[in-house]
């Protein structure tokens, strides 16, 4: 399977569920997005790693991590989002210590804030992204010229579009498939995340 470049386009907040975000990527070579929703923690760690110049008064967690595998010449290579179950993400941290190379299974969140400290490239497979990914269809200068501050969210950490007993909104769910691809259009086209997900989560679980 082919891998895909990764590159952070930022955070959103979610204005409907407290404590949640949105990490936006983009793919290197191409116009989609895939949203991943984080917890407050990672979203505060990962923003700390992208604003270069903020350096907390104490190590963060992934600071530890960093100065851990430094003290111990361990160095990571490169993040890879590998598997998308139930609209969970799984990543790999692939490390190198004296020529070794070992794989060590981590949340995506996770594994995006430390690759983030290491300026390790992220990788996702062509799969993945043709399964999550959002195709912008719309001139992405008229995207970036839109307010992105609003971005909606949801409340599970790195997961899309479900509610406490894992099932997609009963919006959706009595929405047709034609229907469902014209709102997931006009999501994207609002940068409306959390609305984008769900819909994406209720048509994939349809066409699977």
């Amino acid at each position: 399977m082919s891998l895909v470049k990764l590159t952070i386009k930022g955070i959103s907040y979610s204005q409907t569920q407290n404590g949640a975000y949105a990490l936006i990527l983009n793919e290197v070579d191409g116009e989609r997005k895939l949203p991943i929703v984080i917890g407050a923690f990672e979203a505060q760690s990962i923003a700390i790693a992208l604003e270069k110049e903020i350096k907390p008064p104490r190590p963060l967690t992934h600071d530890l991590f960093k100065s851990f595998a430094d003290r111990f010449d361990i160095v990571v290579k490169q993040v890879i989002i590998h598997k998308l179950v139930d609209g969970v993400f799984y990543s790999s941290i692939i490390c190198e210590r004296d020529k070794i190379e070992e794989i060590i299974d981590a949340r995506t969140s996770d594994a995006i804030a430390l690759a983030l400290r290491f300026n390790a490239p992220i990788f996702t497979y062509k799969n993945i992204l043709d399964k999550a990914g959002i195709y912008l269809n719309t001139n992405p200068a008229d995207i970036d010229n839109q307010n992105a501050d609003d971005d909606g969210v949801l409340s599970t950490p790195e997961t899309f579009g479900l509610d406490s007993d894992g099932n997609a909104g009963d919006a959706y769910v009595s929405m047709s498939l034609t229907e469902l691809h014209e709102a997931l259009e006009k999501a994207v086209q609002d940068e409306d995340y959390e609305k984008a997900a769900k819909i994406r989560d209720e048509i994939s679980k349809r066409e699977s």
